[in-house]
């Protein structure tokens, strides 16, 4: 209604104070003159209230209110809908199925990972991923329902639904979602803006198939992260959350179940209708839940938040790549529906939002395919979160947008819709001056002017908190702490452990393994303090002498090389840990009884005293190292170019070794190799943390074999100088062991790649040991530690898609 008279304002302001004594934990809010409790009216432009009509927010139109699925808005009039509501017979039952034309066709993909189906659809006014769970005869009960997801890089959305069979009999019920006429799971759903609302109504729709009859068990409509809360750990669900979500019937026999956000402003909607040809009866509402038969039903889910812009295929590659938009179509594919403008996302489904570390490390390995705008995507987006309060520096690891950020904001008392970001994480900060060197610096290219151009941009479009602050400046703040930093531990006689690089106080987890047991709850990590942030040290020498510091052009360019050369040459040695052989093959014997391996212990690849570094020092249960073999040597061999011979020889030898040997001896397996191997510690909480369903455990994570063998091509490279200078070229390049023993994890390492490439985009996977074999596993499917939960691994990630840049030197075979 609109408050056009002071009679009727004043009227509905005392109904509105009456009703407030009744509904005390729900506050009065201002709407130019009158007050209105959230839950009944929402307060458009104009100082205009509408209704909540059944649990559902109505819609401004002109001087009248209205429900989008009974009438229209069109030039402030309200006009019928021409469809009233979704039709049972109609081929496409979804409101407003009439999007705006697009420039190019749609992005459609199908990839099935059992027991999971992913369906991607991308045009000009949305991008969506459907995610159907349909357990296997052979899955894992307590851990594997029926489910569907759909999920929306924008604002980090979504709407999820668990199903439960209505027979109780677990594993009984199977979804699937059914093609429609156009020969595609997913259709647009799109109703165009108006003045009640600023964006359109965008989402998808498609057709669900129940086996039998089934329950609708749990609604979760809004954002990602609330989806999470409730699939990790003790499925959690926020009570102000799921008692707005309401439950309208419709005509058709179907069932509309709505959520009005946080923000009072944006509504999301998702719907099942019968379609009565296959046998479905009407969705039948129960106390929060739906009720199905057997049979199709149309589901349609959207909302009205503002669309991201995607870099289309042809603009995320470079112009070499273009070939690949055709001959590795799926892996484009993927890489499209994560890339934007305004940023470029961690994975999917999970992480459809920005993360600093993913996106920076992803950048540095698809180098050589992405087109300048996506790396300046990326570096932009990280230039605009960093922590500029006091000057601090830090990079944001992960942002927080959309209801969930309005969320977190309420739990601190503050109304606002604002994001929030986490700068938890110390190795982010490193990624930055390394990520900007490899790309403006980099040798035959015009980046350096480019660099200009981004550098002068003024931030604050996303994070109001450095409004009027250079990406220039933003970027010095981050340099200008790892200097200081590093400045303590490169002084004359500090180089001991405590002045190396610390997680944050109070924190567990501060880079890529951050999970519980991840590190081993270690405070000084082996990849930060070995390879970061040496590397990072000599980008900001070469970044100040180019001018890209304007402050430092004349210190740093020494300064920081300097630093750089003590911290490359005197961290190895706090982390190297050397088990005697006779010890080593002992403990492989303890590990394979304490972990109840299946397998041979392998002892007999143990030829010599055993090598590897530490995850970190100053772990859980007072481990002075934390002694896990792992692949984080792959950052040193990837960002460094080390020059202390007699080290640099034996850790690529070491690295070697740990590749090539079989687990529990090493790293490999047959599907792949693992990023932990516990077995070479004593104590028996090694075999207790690092686990088959860890999350960091003893897994395959798809980037780092990507890190680990572009790294061995790069040291490989160096014996393949071809100037004059036969000082440039390493010293293990002459020695026939050592070369040999690099080449040949190389290729080792490259033959398990290519035998498990169908694993290889998506995030990470575990394995089971049958017929002597190991066997590729979901890791969703894997029991986890105990004290944490099972993980679900993204069918895209990413930094997994890196294997488009990463190819094996067929020269090194």
């Amino acid at each position: 209604m609109h408050l056009q008279s002071a009679p009727t304002a004043f009227a509905l302001l005392f109904w509105l104070i009456a009703k407030v004594t009744a509904q005390g934990d729900d506050p009065l809010l201002p709407c130019g003159d009158a007050f209105y409790h959230a839950s009944e009216y929402t307060c458009y432009p104009s100082n205009f209230l509408c209704p909540v009509l059944n649990g559902r927010p109505s819609l401004k139109c002109g001087g009248d209110c209205y429900l989008p699925n009974l009438y229209g808005c069109v030039n402030d009039h309200l006009v019928q809908a021409s469809a009233p509501g979704p039709s049972p017979t109609s081929s496409n039952p979804v409101p407003g199925n009439n999007p705006p034309a697009c420039s190019s066709t749609p992005t459609t993909q199908y990839l099935t990972d059992p027991p999971y189906t992913n369906y991607f659809y991308s045009d000009c006014n949305i991008q969506a991923q459907a995610v159907v769970t349909s357990p296997l005869a052979d899955s894992n009960l307590t851990m594997i329902g029926p489910r569907l997801i759909i999920a929306w890089p924008a604002g980090n959305s979504g709407v999820c639904a668990f199903f439960a069979p209505q027979n109780g009999i677990n594993g009984s019920l199977g979804i699937e979602l059914i093609n429609s006429t156009s020969r595609q799971a997913l259709s647009p759903a799109y109703v165009p803006a108006n003045e009640s609302s600023e964006y359109p109504r965008v989402g998808v729709s498609g057709t669900i198939r129940f086996n039998s009859s089934a329950t609708l068990t749990v609604p979760i409509l809004g954002s990602i992260r609330t989806i999470r809360d409730f699939t990790e750990g003790p499925s959690l669900l926020v009570p102000k959350i799921q008692s707005a979500i309401q439950f309208n019937s419709t005509t058709d026999g179907g069932v509309t179940m709505s959520r009005l956000w946080l923000d009072n402003v944006t509504v999301t909607d998702f719907a099942f209708i019968p379609q009565t040809s296959s046998g479905a009866s009407a969705v039948m509402i129960g106390n929060q839940t739906l009720n199905f038969t057997a049979g199709d039903y149309t589901f349609y889910a959207d909302f009205n938040y503002p669309q991201l812009t995607q870099l289309n295929a042809s603009t995320v590659l470079n112009p070499s790549s273009q070939d690949f938009i055709t001959q590795d179509s799926d892996q484009v594919k993927s890489l499209q529906f994560l890339s934007y403008t305004e940023k470029l996302l961690a994975g999917a489904w999970q992480f459809l939002t920005y993360f600093g570390r993913d996106s920076m490390i992803a950048s540095l390995l698809l180098q050589p395919v992405l087109s300048d705008q996506a790396i300046e995507a990326v570096i932009g987006a990280v230039l605009e979160r960093i922590n500029s309060t006091d000057n601090d520096g830090s990079v944001c690891h992960e942002e927080t947008i959309g209801d969930y950020a309005t969320y977190l904001n309420e739990m601190m008392n503050i109304t606002s819709t604002a994001p929030s970001y986490s700068y938890i994480m110390i190795d982010s900060d490193y990624y930055l001056p390394i990520l900007m060197d490899r790309y403006f610096l980099a040798p035959g290219t015009n980046n350096t002017s480019r660099a200009s151009a981004l550098l002068s941009t003024t931030a604050g479009t996303i994070n109001p908190a450095n409004a009027n602050l250079t990406y220039s400046h933003l970027a010095q703040l981050t340099a200008e702490k790892l200097m200081n930093i590093a400045a303590q531990y490169a002084s004359p006689g500090n180089q001991t452990s405590t002045n190396l690089a610390h997680l944050k106080p109070d924190q567990i987890v501060g880079q890529w393994r951050d999970s519980t047991y991840g590190i081993g709850g270690g405070r000084i990590p082996y990849d930060v303090n070995t390879a970061l942030m040496p590397a990072a040290l000599h980008s900001i020498s070469a970044l100040a002498a180019a001018g890209i510091y304007p402050n430092h052009t004349t210190d740093w360019p020494t300064l920081a090389a300097s630093y750089a050369q003590i911290w490359e040459d005197t961290t190895l040695s706090f982390f190297e840990v050397t088990v005697p052989q006779s010890e080593a093959q002992s403990r492989l014997q303890t590990y394979v009884n304490r972990s109840s391996f299946p397998g041979p212990d392998q002892s007999n690849q143990i030829d010599n005293d055993v090598t590897f570094h530490a995850l970190s020092l100053d772990g859980y249960d007072n481990l002075t190292q934390v002694a896990v073999m792992n692949t984080d040597d792959c950052f040193r061999l990837f960002l460094l170019n080390t020059t202390n011979q007699t080290q640099l020889t034996s850790f690529v030898n070491q690295t070697a070794n740990n590749i090539r040997r079989t687990f529990p001896a090493g790293l490999l397996t047959d599907v792949g190799m693992l990023i932990a191997n516990p077995a070479f510690g004593e104590e028996a909480v090694y075999a207790a943390n690092w686990t088959t369903g860890a999350y960091h455990g003893t897994v395959v994570w798809s980037w780092p074999l990507a890190m680990m063998a572009r790294g061995l091509e790069l040291q490989l490279s160096r014996c393949n100088n071809t100037t004059t200078n036969t000082s440039l070229i390493p010293d293990f390049c002459t020695d026939s062991v050592v070369y040999g023993n690099v080449k040949g994890a190389y290729n080792a390492l490259w033959d398990v790649i290519e035998e498990n490439s169908a694993e290889l985009s998506t995030e990470v996977w575990s394995w089971g040991f049958e017929g002597g074999e190991f066997v590729f596993q979901e890791l969703a499917t894997e029991v986890p530690p105990e004290g944490t939960s099972e993980t679900e691994s993204d069918i895209r990630q990413l930094w997994s898609l890196t294997f488009l840049a990463v190819v094996r030197d067929e020269g090194l075979r």
